[in-house]
This record gives structure tokens, sequence and C-alpha cells, in this order.
């Protein structure tokens, strides 16, 4: 029987749709270049837009994600420099996750790397290839979906994402040979890519990983159905951070942990049932000076 080429249409877009549904991201991604001064402004549009797709359509992971495990994220790229498809500037990326009985989604990370500088020719394609560093654009990208991976699955199992936190430092490893860029060294200071992998990956910061877990799935996933005991809970694996503030004050993931979750926590302490957290405020005063004013408007 002679099938038609309609019949092959429809079977390759019913294939499409089954492959782009098991991806891991939903990711949404903006170009700001309002600051450049750029008559034409389409060659950032075509970014943004390629960006999104490339992030969204790659399949990371060997791992089947139905659309509810979906990790919702966001990418901000404020460019501050342009020329000759060189572009320069800064990325803010974030990420949530779900929280079990609840329609509440919680952010487990909230970065601002402003070391962002690539060469992008317009509708250039973007493809991964983990055995070799293609650019510097696609290394920044695959680094922090790999980096928002490990993290998620960091939340769901005890150090659940190892095998992501060593593929972003493949990235690291392999992106260290190339000229001209920053964030992948040892030597580029203490806000780096290679700072925030290598922490990652160290037992210096076990910490970190071990309160991500905990918190997560033994707290906020307990504290949408028993917001007592929840904040009870959460209360604990918040204070084990000062076992690794003793050990390295303000440390990068420690940062990156009160940055993701200030409002959180604000928010959780400020209303509902009442426990005694005197001892907290001062915990986080002394773990996320930075984050002083929303502590202070935390009510005991």
């Amino acid at each position: 029987m002679k099938l038609s080429k309609g019949f092959y249409s429809l079977l390759i877009a019913l294939l499409t749709v089954c492959v782009v549904s098991a991806q891991e991201f939903n990711f949404s991604v903006q170009v700001n270049a309002q600051n450049v001064a750029q008559p034409d402004q389409t060659i950032f549009k075509t970014l943004e837009t390629s960006l999104q797709e490339f992030l969204n359509n790659t399949k990371w992971t060997d791992q089947k994600f139905k659309d509810e495990e979906k990790i919702n994220a966001s990418l901000v790229f404020v460019v501050t420099t342009f020329d000759n498809d060189r572009f320069r500037g800064n990325f803010q990326i974030s990420a949530s996750r779900p929280i079990f009985n609840s329609s509440y989604s919680s952010s487990i990370f909230n970065f601002k790397d402003n070391d962002i500088a690539f060469e992008y020719v317009e509708f250039a394609p973007f493809f991964y290839n983990e055995n070799q560093y293609e650019n510097n654009l696609i290394s920044l990208i695959s680094f922090y979906a790999y980096t928002i991976l490990g993290i998620d699955a960091d939340t769901f199992e005890l150090r659940g994402g190892q095998e992501f936190h060593e593929e972003a430092q493949n990235i690291v490893n392999l992106a260290q040979g190339s000229q001209g860029t920053v964030g992948w060294k040892a030597s580029d200071g203490l806000i780096s890519r290679f700072r925030l992998n290598d922490d990652m990956l160290s037992e210096t910061y076990k910490e970190y990983r071990e309160i991500m877990y905990a918190y997560h799935l033994k707290g906020l996933d307990v504290f949408a159905k028993d917001p007592k005991s929840g904040k009870i809970i959460l209360k604990k694996y918040i204070q084990q951070f000062e076992a690794l503030n003793d050990r390295r004050p303000n440390s990068l993931l420690q940062r990156s942990f009160f940055d993701a979750k200030a409002d959180e926590i604000m928010s959780i302490y400020s209303s509902g049932p009442s426990v005694d957290i005197r001892d907290l405020k001062a915990s986080l005063q002394k773990l996320a000076p930075n984050q002083s004013s929303k502590w202070r408007n935390i009510k005991v």
C-alpha cells in the first residue's frame, strides 16, 4: 500500500511533538539590548529565539520528563556592548521546582554571571557536543543547563544531580583552553562558573547539597500539608548552614542559596502558625547579611 506525502508529514509532526515533549526544560529567554546603540535590533531577537529553542528542544539527558515535571527556568541576557557579532553583557539565570501537594513553585537557583562574552553570527546553528568545545556561547548555555539539572535533581534525591554537575565540570574543562573568555578558570575570581561548579562538587561545601535535598523534600514538601511542622523542619535545615559558614564564611554556594530563598523564607515565617524563630533570625542575619532587610520583615 502506497502512503501519501500527507501521511508522512503527519507522522513526522507527531514524532517531533513526542520528542519535544520529552525535553527537560520550560525555559524563557529574554535578550535585553535596550542600552545598545544598534539601529537594527533584529539580531537580538533572532538570538533570543535561537537560545530559547536550543534550551527547550535539546535532549540534555536520557531521562523522560512529563510536562508537569519539566523545569521552569529563565535566562535574561543584558547586552552591554555589541560590535561585529561580538556580544558582551551579563546573564541572570533562575529556576524553580514544584512542591508536592501544592500549586507552589520554589526558587532553587538565582545567579548572575557578569562575565559573558561571545561571538554569534545571526542564524548560526546551535549544537551541543559533549566531547568538544564549539564556542563560548554554546558552552555558557550548556553549562547552566546542566547546572540547573544538577541542582533540581539534588532537591529530589541526596546528591541526585551528581552526573549533571560532572557534565557541567566537563564543559568547564573543555572551555578552559578557549581564548579571550573569562569565568572558566580557577584564577577567574571567587564568583565564576569554575568556582560555582568546583564548589558544588567539593566535599568542603557538602552541606549545600545536603540542605538542598532536606530543605525541599523533607521541609517544603511537608510544609504544604502541615505548616507548623514544616516551619520547624525548615528552620533546622537552614541552620545547618552554620557549620559551613564557620568553615567557609560567606561562600558562593551559601550566597546562592539565600539569593534564591530569601523571599520564600521571609514569606514562610511571616504568616501562618507561630513558632519560636528568634534563634533563626539571628542565624539568618549571620548567614546572609545582604538580605537583612528581608529578615527584619519577619515578625517573631
